[in-house]
């Protein structure tokens, strides 16, 4: 069964999902998806978004374009969230805190880039993409 990407936003409570697609400059789209998906004519530019490679998948079977660990949130950061679906409002604030150091904000400079060429798809190993850290970076893309 294929899933429907989902976009959350940080700070407000929604009662339904809405999709996970943000719109940047001139039409394009960042959009978060999970890397075990297959890929889609749409997709654009694929980045994965996670510190860690996900389990069992090889490389050409998740057809990147490019890894940027860069941008995934710190491992304390990661291990304390849990992906715990009422952690993520807070999740969400300290991983944007984090965006403003000068590593994270190179990788987000190099993010706004991709999208600003073609549509980015923000690849991710979660489960929920809808409460993982390429739903944050795809509501601050879009902003």
């Amino acid at each position: 069964m294929r899933t429907r990407p989902f976009r959350l936003r940080i700070g407000r409570r929604r009662t339904h999902q809405q999709p996970e697609e943000a719109t940047v400059a001139q039409g394009q789209q960042v959009r978060a998806r999970r890397v075990y998906e297959d890929p889609e004519r749409g997709d654009g530019t694929r980045v994965l978004v996670d510190r860690i490679w996900p389990r069992g998948l090889s490389k050409e079977k998740a057809a990147l374009d490019e890894w940027c660990k860069a941008v995934a949130p710190s491992t304390a950061l990661r291990r304390w969230y849990g992906h715990d679906p009422e952690k993520f409002a807070e999740f969400g604030r300290r991983y944007r805190a984090e965006l403003r150091d000068a590593e994270h904000t190179e990788a987000l400079r190099h993010l706004r880039e991709l999208a600003g060429k073609r549509t980015l798809t923000l690849l991710t190993s979660t489960r929920e993409c809808e409460i993982s850290a390429a739903a944050v970076l795809t509501d601050i893309l879009g902003d």
